[in-house]
């Protein structure tokens, strides 16, 4: 209990001290810290992810009762779908910073990110039946080393080169899905960002992102099981028309223009 009113303390300093001088908080490093604190405490966030997995077992021994001339394979990204990266967000947002590249680099590099609720028994349980994971995530190439050390600490089956396919040249995963399905069917992909699963939701705007949900909402829990991430993602990039260069006090100024309220 005593750690757990510690946290509280912690993750609320910065915004308590806004609202102490009559200012607003800002949403981008503050929002982060309360996201990340759902992501750590909440019992509910574990359940998503519990449920996520649950759906993801039952759809994937509905498709081994089916045959085909190729090998099985599932495909999963990585970050807030099979590893936490909470601890990041709290490091950013206790400094009023949010996402960093360099700061990014030196928390992969620790190997340390725990696990999503359901993730290793998901994957090991697919692993068990013959059928393969492959990791297609936008971390870079100067990446691999460490994140196949997380994925193995916790022993992630087919963690290994083959099997871990990392950004190159671009962010789009479209091709490095097409270059599993060459070789294997695949039957299921998991992922906390819609363009995890299709190229119809490549850096498109929030209606066609919308749109394009509801035209294929037949596909969620079937074939694309979504993880929870509140904390970040192309639903943030989409409200900033993926202009990345923008400050926090710009971004903030974007997310209050785009609450509703009364």
């Amino acid at each position: 209990m005593k750690k757990y009113i510690a946290l509280l303390g912690i993750v609320f300093l910065p915004a308590t001290a806004c609202f102490a001088q009559n200012t607003p908080g800002t949403l981008v490093p503050d929002g982060k810290l309360f996201t990340a604190l759902f992501q750590q405490r909440a019992a509910e966030y574990k359940a998503l992810c519990f449920q996520a997995y649950n759906i993801a077992h039952l759809r994937l021994d509905q498709a081994l009762q089916q045959s085909g001339s190729k090998p099985m394979a599932v495909i999963t990204d990585i970050d807030e779908t099979v590893l936490d990266n909470s601890p990041y967000a709290v490091h950013q947002g206790l400094q009023g910073k949010d996402y960093e590249a360099a700061g990014w680099m030196g928390w992969t590099s620790k190997a340390e990110a725990d696990t999503l609720a359901g993730a290793r028994t998901f994957f090991t349980y697919a692993a068990s039946k013959h059928v393969e994971v492959f990791y297609i995530t936008n971390r870079d190439e100067k990446e691999r080393a460490a994140t196949l050390q997380n994925l193995q600490k916790y022993g992630f089956p087919y963690a290994d080169d083959a099997h871990l396919i990392l950004k190159q040249t671009t962010s789009s995963k479209e091709s490095r899905r097409q270059q599993v399905a060459a070789t294997h069917n695949i039957v299921l992909l998991l992922g906390d960002n819609l363009a995890d699963f299709s190229a119809l939701f490549d850096k498109k705007t929030e209606e066609e992102r919308l749109h394009n949900v509801q035209q294929n909402a037949d596909l969620f829990g079937s074939k694309f099981i979504v993880l929870p991430n509140a904390n970040y993602g192309d639903w943030e990039g989409a409200l900033y028309h993926y202009n990345y260069q923008l400050t926090p006090a710009q971004k903030d100024s974007i997310i209050r223009a785009s609450l509703k309220k009364y």
